[in-house]
This record gives C-alpha cells, sequence and structure tokens, in this order.
C-alpha cells in the first residue's frame, strides 16, 4: 500500500483508538488491500461515532489535523460524513459517521484487523470486510450513474482476488436490500 494515506491512516486510528471509537477502513484502501492496488486520493473511514465522542475527537485532531469542529457536530448529529486534512502531509480523509442501520451494525462487527507496519512500529487497522467492500463500490457505482472505470475494475479486481473465499451468501443477502443485486452478478460473472 501506499505510505502516505498509510501514515495519515495510521494517525488516525491511534486517536480513534485512544478515545474507544469504533471504526473501519473502506473505499479504495480496503479495495486494493483485498483485491488489485492502486493509488488513492484520500482514505475513507467509517467510525461509530456519537455526540459525546465530539469534543475529544476534536481536541485530539487539533494537534496534527485541520478538523472544524462544527463540521464534525454537524455530521454527527446527521450521520454524515466530514473530512479532516493532515497538516503534515495535506492528504485528506473522509469520515463517514455509521449510520446505524442494520447493515452498517454487521458491516462494522465483520470488520478485520490488520497489522500494518509504520514508522514507530506496527499499528492493527480494522478493515472492511471484502464483501462489505464490495457491496460499498457497488452501491457507489450506482449512485455515480455507473461509469466510474476506476470503481468497476475495484469491484472486479476485489471478485478475482478473493476468489472462492467471498461469502457469496452475505452478498446476496444484502445485495437486493442496497438495490445492487444487477451489479453483484455482473462482478461475479466477470470475474
Amino acid at each position: 500500500m501506499l505510505s502516505e494515506p498509510i501514515l495519515v491512516l495510521a494517525r488516525l486510528v491511534r486517536i480513534f483508538d485512544a478515545l474507544g471509537i469504533r471504526y473501519l477502513v473502506g473505499g479504495s484502501l480496503a479495495s486494493s488491500l483485498y483485491g488489485i492496488p492502486r493509488a488513492t486520493q484520500d482514505v475513507d473511514l467509517v467510525a461509530d461515532l456519537e455526540l459525546s465522542h465530539v469534543d475529544g475527537l476534536s481536541a485530539a485532531l487539533s494537534g496534527g489535523f485541520y478538523a472544524d469542529a462544527v463540521m464534525i457536530r454537524d455530521a454527527v448529529d446527521r450521520h454524515e460524513s466530514f473530512n479532516v486534512v493532515d497538516l503534515e502531509t495535506m492528504f485528506k480523509a473522509d469520515i463517514f459517521v455509521a449510520r446505524g442501520d442494520s447493515w452498517s451494525c454487521e458491516e462494522m462487527a465483520r470488520a478485520r484487523p490488520e497489522q500494518i507496519d509504520v514508522p514507530g512500529g506496527a499499528v492493527s487497522i480494522n478493515f472492511a470486510s471484502p464483501e462489505d467492500t464490495l457491496l460499498h463500490k457497488m452501491v457507489w457505482y450506482k449512485l455515480g450513474n455507473q461509469t466510474s472505470e476506476r470503481q468497476w475494475r475495484d469491484i472486479v479486481g476485489v471478485v478475482k482476488v478473493q476468489g472462492a473465499s467471498l461469502e457469496v451468501a452475505y452478498l446476496e443477502r444484502w445485495a437486493p436490500t442496497l438495490g445492487v443485486s444487477d451489479l453483484l452478478l455482473r462482478a461475479l460473472k466477470e470475474a
């Protein structure tokens, strides 16, 4: 994986862990871990944030990140997203507040810890499962009117690399709820 995104991610994970905030990494970092690696412009995390976390998180981020406390509070209150920028590298992280619905809860429970080596020692980082990574990628692909070749390559790459280890029953259970059954069938065929 690329060093800059991983270094920024490690800094964020240490903050989340210190504050007891559950999180998982998704997006292209997760699809690169489980599929075909590629460069990324940002880091995507899903965090199980509550309003009671906002002050502590804002304070912890203030040392090394640009983070707007009002934006964080609004995002947590509305279950939306906010971003933070690492002041050392100017690399951005998008943090999506977990929605608390059935799929989000199951996705968080299925997160997989991966040991990643960074300067200062290895850090354990929770990544979305390959199946949840695929489902998210398909949802984003659909929201983008199915035009992003990069998103589609990520999807097919994860299916190809993971192969028979994918929990297809899990994918088939959630794909109809998320409205991506057709994309799941297409990805399984193309891979």
